[in-house]
């Protein structure tokens, strides 16, 4: 019986694909869910997998541009096609070796768990949260090919709130089957790994390096653009010959025809030169640079224009003198850190003076859910941390319960966390209230934008020398700007001027903080 293989829908925006490689050839014997070809769109490569086991019948060249639903090949279901290579004799212990697979398949197993060279196990993209349906494969750890140990980490994965590791099941040699950059479901395979004897992995080599030559060895689709490349390049003028391709087999992608450039004549350059300006050309790069943009950048961008859009945020300002709180430290700062083990810093102050001010204003400690106000009775305070991929706000647990030592250490703790990427969802979830500090980077002042669901955020800035008028006179002081950003539909103007000025009472009377008045 056979069985037609046909154009899988790939996503709504796409109505065909270009058959980009066949990666088994016309009359093998193939078994369910193998890999058989590649599909390239504008947007991505896909992967043809066999419906069922049986002998490949090629009916699309490579190449080929093929409509949604269109037969791309045929399998033959059953085993005949495998019978002359199980009754042939091996010449010799090679030949003997070589056809192991193809008999042991005869005698009845329709997809074998292990042969002589070892057993195959598809490593697939794990579950990492509720709310994740998909991540992306930031980066390989080891190469193809490679020998790796169980619980070794082998690739990295990327999702909108985290980075995650992905580790080894197995000892053995790693075949990568997803590429850095692509975009996987959870459950997608990502690689396989063969696990088995030492002599089971010598022929790799030969096999990378066998590949790797065909991959530069012309065919059909080197040279040729995808749909999308080719409507570029027709657009800007540009022969296809001219551009060299980065896709599979060579095939020009809609990337490579986005940074293709005519190229001026020579004797064109000329022409132009006695009309030009007399006034002197400064010459220099001008080389432009694409990068894709992360899943973390991408999220982070949607909640900031939906914060925009969907509170009406404000922004209210004040003025903090640090001097009291800087003798403080300047006096404690070396008992302190010896008793502690930690140094005291100024987070420590500002998440504790919040957590009092919070208390007092349980409206800025809300948030909206639906048609109602959720008031918490705690205090979960969100530290904005900049991380090498971006801004994270990992989160400082039961922040109104710590002492000053307590905050400084998870405060500490998450930021280290942060610069390794090794924070994880639950550290980054939930929060009442955000802290973000511009001030380390020299800002003098700034409108935050809220941390959604939470209504309200605290932005610290850098710390100034200014002259202020104090008791009649005019004294230098250490002043640093505040501003409180707050979602006006909960939080009154009231209660955000008040809750900030609270703040900057207890800040430039820390003994406030001790005595809770």
């Amino acid at each position: 019986m056979s069985l037609e293989i046909k154009v899988p829908p790939v996503g709504e925006s796409i109505s065909e694909v270009t058959l980009s490689q066949w990666k088994k050839k016309d009359g093998d014997y193939v078994e369910m869910d193998e890999v058989i070809a590649e599909l390239e769109s504008d947007k991505a490569t896909f992967e043809l997998t066999a419906s069922v086991a049986g002998t490949l019948k090629i009916t699309a060249a490579e190449g080929d541009t093929l409509e949604i639903g269109a037969v791309v090949c045929t399998i033959e279901e059953g085993a005949a096609s495998k019978s002359p290579e199980a009754s042939a004799a091996p010449a010799s212990a090679e030949a003997a070796t070589l056809v192991t697979a193809p008999a042991d398949q005869a005698e009845g197993s329709s997809k074998p768990e292990s042969t002589d060279s070892g057993t195959t196990l598809e490593i697939k993209v794990p579950p990492v949260g509720e709310s994740i349906t998909e991540v992306t494969l930031s980066k390989w750890l080891v190469k193809d090919g490679e020998s790796v140990e169980m619980d070794q980490q082998i690739a990295e994965l990327e999702s909108d709130k985290a980075t995650f590791e992905l580790t080894a099941e197995t000892a053995g040699i790693v075949k990568q089957i997803a590429e850095e950059g692509a975009t996987l479901a959870i459950g997608a395979v990502v690689c396989a790994i063969t696990s088995g004897s030492a002599g089971s992995s010598s022929p790799k080599p030969e096999t990378a390096e066998a590949k790797a030559t065909a991959d530069k060895s012309p065919n059909y689709a080197s040279g040729t653009p995808s749909p999308s490349a080719g409507k570029i390049l027709s657009e800007k003028g540009i022969d296809p010959a001219s551009v060299a391709g980065t896709g599979v087999s060579g095939r020009i992608t809609k990337e490579d025809a986005v940074n293709a450039q005519k190229t001026v004549p020579q004797q064109s350059v000329k022409k132009a030169e006695p009309v030009a300006a007399p006034a002197a050309v400064v010459s220099g790069s001008r080389n432009e640079r694409r990068v894709k943009m992360t899943s973390l950048r991408k999220t982070i961008a949607k909640r900031l224009i939906a914060v925009k859009s969907e509170t009406a945020m404000l922004t209210t300002f004040n003025e903090v003198d640090m001097k009291p709180v800087m003798d403080l430290r300047t006096k404690y700062k070396d008992k302190f850190k010896e008793k502690h083990g930690v140094g005291l810093g100024f987070m420590s102050f500002f998440t504790k003076a919040v957590c009092e001010a919070l208390k007092e204003f349980p409206s800025v400690n809300a948030r909206i859910e639906n048609d109602e106000i959720v008031y918490s009775d705690f205090a979960d305070v969100s530290i904005a941390v900049s991380a090498p991929k971006g801004l994270v706000v990992p989160v400082i647990r039961n922040a109104d319960a710590m002492s000053l030592a307590e905050i400084e250490r998870a405060v500490l703790g998450l930021a280290l966390k942060a610069r390794d990427n090794k924070l994880t969802i639950e550290e980054m979830t939930g929060g009442t209230f955000t802290i973000t500090n511009g001030g380390i980077f020299g800002s003098m002042m700034s409108t935050p934008i809220i941390n959604a669901p939470q209504s309200a955020i605290l932005g610290m800035h850098n710390i100034v020398e200014r002259p202020i008028a104090l008791n009649g006179e005019v004294v230098i002081r250490p002043i640093m700007y505040i501003a409180l950003s707050y979602d006006h539909r909960i939080i009154d103007g009231k209660e955000s001027v008040s809750f900030l000025v609270r703040v900057k009472q207890l800040l430039e009377d820390p003994a406030r903080l001790l005595l809770g008045v």
